[in-house]
């Protein structure tokens, strides 16, 4: 099938990556010229595991395209996929003005019949202007599908290989076939195709980024409370856990979601519940406690060394929101490390992939490493924001001797703290009694 996917950021790659692999012809167009060129020449501008290698194979089997040519990509597919960015614009809505330009760009160059799909994150209603657009400026037949991504940034490959649902918001059993048809490779052992209408699939990506986020404020909340009464927010998350109408899933206590989805969908659904009269007082509780919890742990640190104002250094391990991605948008760990600087303490960072994006998001401000063990020397405790894989079993007898003084600062809790207390460290971290 002949595809193209427009916008070649995390969404728009990943999805024509996949789609290639398929089988599919797919012509990925991104304006960035740039980009392009060095997409062409597979130089992969993000890091994700398995994307790298899964782009190189594609060019070279001749069934992945890369242009700046938006009508070459209309005019060669059946299918258009619309992969632009939706940022949170200043009142917390989403800002859909790149997919309206997007459309209106399609429909201007449209040839014949054409599907549009969205994979951008559009709040639900947006299919009623994107119908209207195209209308307006084509008179060539066409069908909107409101095909909504779930890709995890450090597993997406692996999610739209194995996909545990796909959703497609049509009514048209012609375009469900053809849509079917697209996916039956990701398919092979069972069929999660889930059909609705397009409103319910815009809907159904809010609600689903939005349930997510509220079980791991839920969790976090909880965890201020168990610090409070001497009770174990692991335990508590195993007693919970195994309860099989909760489930194990994103029960875990730490410093907060970030990336680019949780913190602008909770945003946009609470804009789109308040310019409907229907106000989302659950998701609006989600987005207070997840700064709180982010502050909070922050403070822990900052009164622990309220004495030694402007005379403290850090130790920071991970900067990304989380690991296997090299993105810090709305990362915990820059919120709190800017308390750190405010509050006149030095910052060294480690982050196996993060280090970029954060020495161009700080500048001089912080020192980065090339090594997780570098940071320690000279630096009053040690701080983890991060739960890379590199930092679950470290030397702690290494950590003990670099440091000035023997502490941790936990925001993952990746240790057991009676362990951690025999290495001759003390362990501070979330939801769980300091040893």
């Amino acid at each position: 099938m002949k595809v193209s996917v427009i916008g070649t950021g995390y969404v728009g790659l990943v999805a024509g990556a996949c789609l290639a692999e398929g089988g599919n012809n797919v012509i990925c167009i991104d304006k960035d010229q740039k980009r392009i060129s060095e997409l062409q020449n597979g130089i992969i501008p993000i890091y994700e595991q398995g994307l790298s290698e899964l782009v190189k194979h594609n060019l070279s089997a001749g069934r992945l395209h890369f242009t700046t040519g938006l009508k070459e990509g209309v005019d060669e597919s059946l299918i258009i996929f619309i992969a632009v960015g939706t940022p949170s614009a200043p009142d917390g809505s989403a800002d859909i003005s790149a997919v309206l330009e997007v459309v209106g760009q399609i429909a201007e160059s449209m040839n014949g019949y054409r599907i549009i799909a969205t994979k951008s994150t559009v709040p639900a209603g947006t299919y009623k202007k994107i119908n209207e657009i195209i209308a307006s400026k084509t008179e060539h037949p066409f069908d909107y599908v409101s095909n909504p991504e779930f890709l995890k940034e450090g597993a997406a490959v692996e999610d739209f290989m194995k996909p545990d649902r796909i959703i497609i918001g049509t009514t048209n059993p012609a375009v469900m076939e053809l849509m079917k048809q697209l996916y039956a490779p990701f398919m092979r052992k069972k069929s999660r195709i889930i059909f609705m209408d397009p409103a319910s699939a815009e809907l159904t990506k809010y609600a689903a980024n939005c349930m997510l986020a509220t079980r791991i404020s839920f969790m976090n909340e909880l965890s201020g409370l168990c610090e409070e009464v001497g009770a174990d927010i692991e335990l508590v998350r195993s007693g919970i856990g195994s309860d099989c109408r909760i489930g194990s899933d994103f029960l875990f206590a730490g410093i907060g979601f970030g990336g680019s989805c949780f913190p602008k969908d909770v945003r946009a659904l609470i804009h789109t519940g308040d310019s409907q009269g229907c106000p989302m007082t659950i998701v609006k509780s989600v987005q207070d406690a997840n700064f709180h919890q982010q502050d909070r742990f922050a403070q822990k640190i900052l009164d622990y060394f309220a004495d030694k104002k402007g005379r403290t250094t850090l130790a920071v391990w991970g900067l990304a929101f989380k690991a296997r991605t090299n993105d810090i948008r709305e990362s915990p760990a820059i919120r709190c490390i800017e308390k750190f600087l405010n509050a006149g303490i030095k910052v060294k960072a480690y982050d196996p992939e993060a280090a970029s994006a954060a020495k161009e998001r700080f500048g001089e401000k912080i020192e980065i490493f090339q090594e997780s063990y570098s940071t320690l020397e000279g630096a009053d405790a040690l701080v983890i924001f991060t739960d890379w894989q590199e930092f679950r079993n470290p030397d702690f007898e290494m950590i003990a001797k670099k440091l000035n003084k023997p502490v941790i600062f936990d925001g993952r809790n990746l240790y057991d703290p009676a362990y951690v207390k025999k290495q001759g460290i003390e362990y501070h971290c979330i939801g769980r009694a300091a040893v």
